[in-house]
């Protein structure tokens, strides 16, 4: 069993991914708007991976003998974006989220609570590429400046990305 301070920390982060869930969901929408098909798929992607580490969090929660307590999901603020800034907007929000795990980490060293640590280093590696994964593509949007071929090309490379074992 965790300590209370650890457990509301942990249903904190549960909110914290499905926030994320709805952002991702929010900018699929807003790349459909773009008419960029690949865009939609990779951001639905995020989507469901995120749903995938609230439900982490949750069921750890439970097997540790503790309550899960669920919370309102904020409105993401996204509407009227370019590709780029839908990419930049993800970054910066996982960013926000490799924060987050690393205060968890924090937190449960120093409440000594052993197998939160470990559990939690699971997050602290998706994170790495959480964000080399939303830097590649800002890089590559960056590169191409906005030419109509290259976003093209960047919107093809995106579509055929598929779900990751874990994922699924």
């Amino acid at each position: 069993m965790q300590s209370k301070k650890m457990e509301e920390a942990l249903n904190k982060q549960i909110n914290e991914e499905l926030y994320s869930a709805y952002a991702y969901l929010a900018a699929a929408a807003e790349a459909d708007r773009l008419r960029l098909p690949g865009f939609v798929n990779w951001f639905k992607m995020q989507y469901h991976e995120e749903l995938a580490h609230a439900d982490r969090f949750f069921n750890f929660i439970l097997e540790r003998d503790g309550e899960v307590e669920l919370d309102p999901i904020g409105k993401p603020n996204i509407n009227n974006e370019t590709p780029l800034s839908l990419f930049e907007k993800a970054l910066a929000h996982e960013q926000h989220i490799t924060q987050c795990i690393f205060n968890l980490k924090d937190l449960a060293r120093a409440e000594k609570d052993y197998a939160t640590d470990v559990f939690l280093e699971w997050f602290v590696n998706e994170q790495v590429e959480e964000e080399a994964n939303a830097r590649g593509v800002i890089d590559q949007l960056k590169m191409i400046d906005g030419n109509p071929n290259g976003l093209y090309m960047i919107d093809r490379e995106l579509a055929a990305r598929q779900p990751e074992e874990s994922d699924a």
